[in-house]
């Protein structure tokens, strides 16, 4: 797969549609969506290497 850099259009066929709303599923609340994500940490053990070079 190419990566092309964006064109002002590239959308354009598609940036109007209404948002989908599924009729199996409800939707998550906000409190579950965040769980979803609170357990990541991309920069894991950055914080002691930064207090580290700092002291």
């Amino acid at each position: 797969m190419e990566h092309h850099d964006a064109e002002p259009f590239d959308y354009a066929d598609i940036i109007n549609h209404p948002h989908h709303v599924s009729s199996r599923h409800q939707p998550m609340s906000m409190h579950d969506r965040a769980a979803q994500f609170a357990p990541f940490d991309a920069l894991s053990g950055i914080s002691s290497v930064v207090s580290s070079q700092n002291s």
